[in-house]
């Protein structure tokens, strides 16, 4: 089995990151590699409806697992004392993925693909002061005079995802067995 790569989409909110994510991920299954997302959130999932069943054994039961299956799908939710790092998540439970995108984790030490949307605020999160270079694959922008040592896409190009795609995978994390 070859190894799991992983790459992380960053951006400030609301600069697209999800839909960029999205993209990506699709182009890459469309390649015939299994994908797999981790999604970092800034506060508690709430993905069940109040009184339905698995909310009633996470909320009411207070359970530490809740697994739910159903028809072509299976959800987990779990009870944690403190935030894991993106590539832990990955080992414990993307395994056999060919590459994990992790929307988010802007500190951890995943190559990045930035978005950068000048409605999200005037600088991207990329600053040559603070930042290597090197550990950016890309930058995805609407800012015609955004320039940078690493590859730049405008949302106005076409064919670009193709290209990142391409940059993703070569540049992508390979992790350790």
């Amino acid at each position: 089995m070859a190894a799991t790569r992983m790459i992380s989409i960053i951006g400030r909110k609301n600069a697209g990151k999800t839909t960029l994510l999205v993209a990506l991920a699709a182009e890459l299954a469309r390649r015939q590699f299994r994908v797999m997302t981790i999604k970092h959130g800034t506060h508690p999932a709430d993905m069940d409806q109040q009184g339905k069943d698995t909310w009633r054994h996470w909320h009411e039961g207070k359970a530490e697992r809740v697994l739910m299956e159903a028809p072509g799908e299976r959800v987990l939710f779990e009870r944690t004392t403190q935030e894991s790092d993106p590539i832990t998540l990955a080992r414990r439970y993307l395994d056999g993925a060919d590459i994990v995108l992790a929307e988010g984790f802007k500190r951890a030490p995943l190559p990045k693909v930035e978005v950068y949307r000048l409605a999200a605020g005037p600088d991207p999160i990329f600053d040559p002061k603070a930042h290597d270079p090197a550990d950016w694959v890309a930058m995805v922008t609407d800012n015609p005079r955004y320039r940078a040592e690493f590859p730049v896409f405008r949302f106005s190009d076409t064919a670009w995802l193709v290209t990142l795609a391409n940059l993703a995978w070569d540049r992508a994390k390979i992790l350790p067995p």
